[in-house]
């Protein structure tokens, strides 16, 4: 009975070593942000800002609405179970696209925040169309966005395609990426100033 015992302590010890070791063989998660290194604000602590904003959710294609990263191969695409975003897509490129947009006008994003009474406000909307991964080939955004300001029926209705090239591995992709979101809020941005100047603007020709 001894004997059994000691047998089956072993294969129990022997079995949980092979897990550990499975376990310490599997390669880390790597995470990856659209919303590093987009600039520094332009607008100091307690200083009056130039222009109010509004970024509401950004939409994008469903089959890259996940947070592993979504990569194009000859035409097959591929999800990357160890390479994640650190938020879902559509929040990265909003986040990024706010801080693109607010560093380049000395603006301040009030999306679900109170403004004061009689600020002027302009509302961004953005839904991505395209939001593609070639690694050592191409990051591409399409994206059809708009500016009003709130309280007015004029909309401008844009378009902006950005196609990066960028080099091998992911973090030349996310950084092709980010140059793709810098592109499209400096769009936005010369739309909001041509509006706050004018009343009116056309889009931007990128």
């Amino acid at each position: 009975m001894t004997h059994q015992v000691f047998r089956l302590a072993s294969a129990v010890t022997a079995a949980a070593v092979v897990a550990l070791a499975g376990c310490s063989s599997t390669p880390p998660d790597r995470f990856y942000s659209l919303a590093t290194g987009m600039g520094t604000p332009t607008t100091k602590s307690g200083a009056a800002p130039s222009y109010f904003i509004e970024i509401p959710a950004v939409t994008v294609p469903q089959q890259v609405a996940r947070k592993q990263l979504v990569v194009t191969t000859d035409g097959r695409m591929d999800l990357l179970e160890q390479d994640l975003w650190t938020s879902p897509p559509a929040a990265e490129i909003g986040q990024a696209l706010s801080q693109v947009v607010t560093n380049d006008l000395g603006a301040v994003d009030v999306f679900r925040t109170p403004t004061p009474e009689g600020a002027t406000v302009y509302r961004i909307s953005t839904n991505v169309q395209r939001f593609e991964s070639a690694p050592g080939k191409y990051a591409l955004l399409d994206a059809v966005w708009s500016v009003r300001m709130v309280g007015s029926p004029k909309v401008l209705t844009c378009r902006t395609v950005a196609n990066e090239t960028v080099g091998d591995g992911n973090e030349a992709l996310v950084a092709g990426h980010r140059r793709a979101v810098a592109r499209l809020g400096a769009d936005i941005a010369t739309a909001v100033r041509a509006l706050a100047a004018n009343g009116s603007a056309a889009c931007p020709v990128s």
